[in-house]
């Protein structure tokens, strides 16, 4: 029988936008603030840490050579903690809370960190494929692939758009689902309710090179003055499409984490459980559509837990483009008051492989703040992938 794994600390930077506040941090350093934040906030002797499992997508430049090992040579944990760096797309963090969680649930370990980072602006999306190709090392796409699927390019702007088009979601749609997004982030951010999951850094102010020093604690890429009318009036992404710039998920820097542990070190160390892991489920699918892998896996979680949709209190569906929660919607039946409560990627940004744990970090927080049980997080990831972690909060 698998060993219970427990979540005992979940903590975020606050998104910065490209060229924002951020856009001094090397992503080692940002990342370690919060290895730092989860040693802090768990008072745990960080030389019991057996793992540190981080997330992160374009792995070069800054974020090559084991970007995980870098964030921890970077933080005040010992050298003996060793670290590994996960790429699974867009869901690379919450693969890293699933490998953590797994390491944990097996028995082979006890206190185990999932994480992610990635800055957005100082390793541009696309990097770790322009850059090689540009310089003659060729492209991810194989021959034998290329005879899979003749003619095609891998795209998720593509994606999305496909989404849209299968299930009938109209521009119109996507707009009022986007400037939803603004609004939850705005009253959320007002309210506090981000305010115990993030930790604060020092960021700058401006856009140029020199800046002043200011506080980063809130997500800098909500739009306080959004009006569903401009966002209407923005230019579709191509022509007879669905999908614009404010229906997509914005360019982020951020780092996230958690700490996952055994019940034998909740005794051991005297910790406290936010959430136990009660689920995890991980699918293949249509690498062209790509991103409609969250529906048919939550299905698939849902029926392997033994659960239906309405049993959940909350859900965490990555905004990646607007049509993949309102496909999700559609497709799930789940209550829309449930969905990303807080707003989501296109209000406070995708920060790619911090995503998955800023998700969870997000999920528990408010599932606490609302005395509610069950939390379900998915999102679509490149090459037709899904993750879908379900938790109790304790």
């Amino acid at each position: 029988m698998a060993e219970a794994a427990y979540i005992v600390a979940a903590t975020r930077t606050a998104g910065g936008r490209k060229g924002g506040r951020l856009r001094d941090w090397h992503p080692a350093d940002l990342a370690a603030v919060v290895l730092d934040e989860l040693v802090t906030r768990t008072d745990i002797d960080p030389a019991v840490i057996e793992d540190v499992v981080m997330g992160c997508v374009m792995q070069v430049g800054e974020q090559s050579t084991n970007i995980a090992r870098g964030a921890v040579l970077a933080s005040k944990l010992p050298e003996s903690v060793p670290a590994t760096s996960v790429d699974r797309q867009c869901g690379s963090s919450q693969q890293a809370l699933h490998f953590a969680a797994q390491a944990v649930m097996s028995g082979t370990m006890d206190v185990v960190i999932a994480s992610g980072v990635e800055s957005m602006t100082r390793v541009p999306m696309g990097l770790s494929v322009s850059l090689p190709a540009k310089e003659g090392f060729g492209v991810p796409m194989s021959p034998n692939q290329q005879k899979r699927y003749p003619n095609i390019q891998f795209s998720q702007f593509m994606g999305a758009e496909m989404v849209a088009a299968k299930y009938g979601l109209t521009k119109d749609q996507l707009d009022e689902y986007g400037y939803q997004s603004h609004q939850r982030a705005i009253a959320a951010t007002q309210g506090g309710a981000f305010k115990d999951e993030i930790i604060a850094v020092t960021g700058k102010d401006g856009k140029e090179a020199e800046g002043n020093p200011v506080v980063h604690d809130s997500d800098e890429g909500i739009r306080y003055d959004s009006s569903l009318e401009a966002m209407r009036g923005v230019k579709l992404l191509r022509e007879g499409g669905a999908i614009t710039a404010a229906t997509s998920s914005q360019i982020c820097d951020g780092a996230s984490g958690v700490m996952v542990v055994s019940e034998k070190a909740l005794k051991e160390y005297g910790l406290t459980p936010l959430a136990r892991i009660h689920h995890l489920t991980l699918i293949g699918h249509d690498p062209v559509i790509m991103l409609e892998a969250p529906i048919p896996a939550t299905h698939r979680a849902l029926k392997k837990a033994g659960m239906s949709i309405d049993d959940i209190d909350l859900f965490e569906v990555n905004e990646a483009f607007a049509s993949v929660p309102v496909a999700w919607l559609q497709d799930t039946g789940a209550d829309p008051s449930k969905l990303n409560v807080n707003g989501g990627a296109i209000a406070l940004g995708h920060p790619l492989g911090a995503s998955g744990t800023k998700l969870m970090t997000t999920l528990i927080h408010a599932l606490k703040a609302r005395n509610k049980k069950w939390g379900l997080q998915t999102m679509c990831e490149g090459g037709g992938l899904a993750n879908v972690t379900i938790v109790e909060r304790l």
